[in-house]
């Protein structure tokens, strides 16, 4: 069965707890059920890692080499990574880069991905959904 990968950064592991006007009630654990059944019906194996620290992000990029697709979410890490930007475009692994609320409509600062530039595309602002839908296009949106 062919796997994907997705990886989350820094204070993802606080979702449900954290800003739920902006990130929503669902646990990281709750979206990852969803995400694992999802990819079962879709014929995917799925592997999940959580980090804060930015290196271990950078580790899990490099061991997903064998993934057919990466899902990522960086977190704050999107908007400074020079090294996460580097490993998703080092690994030969499509890269599809998600963030539950639209970073456009928040602070400035948040703007801006750096990490983005290196991915193949990027879902921002439709919840927890955007990893569902980033999961359907490895599924039908390669062909």
């Amino acid at each position: 069965m062919e796997k994907i990968m997705v990886i989350n950064g820094p204070n993802l592991n606080l979702l449900g707890i954290r800003d739920k006007g902006v990130y929503g009630e669902l646990s990281l654990g709750e979206i990852n059920r969803k995400l694992e059944k999802h990819g079962a019906r879709l014929g995917y194996a799925i592997e999940f890692f959580q980090s804060n620290i930015e290196g271990e992000i950078v580790n899990a990029l490099q061991n997903a080499r064998d993934c057919v697709g990466v899902i990522i979410n960086p977190g704050g890490y999107s908007h400074t990574s020079v090294a996460i930007r580097d490993a998703i475009e080092a690994i030969g692994v499509p890269v599809i880069e998600v963030h539950i609320s639209n970073i456009y409509k928040r602070e400035e600062f948040r703007r801006q991905s750096v990490t983005a530039t290196a991915c193949l595309g990027q879902i921002a602002g439709l919840g927890w959904c955007g990893y569902s839908l980033a999961l359907d296009f490895f599924c039908v949106g390669q062909g």
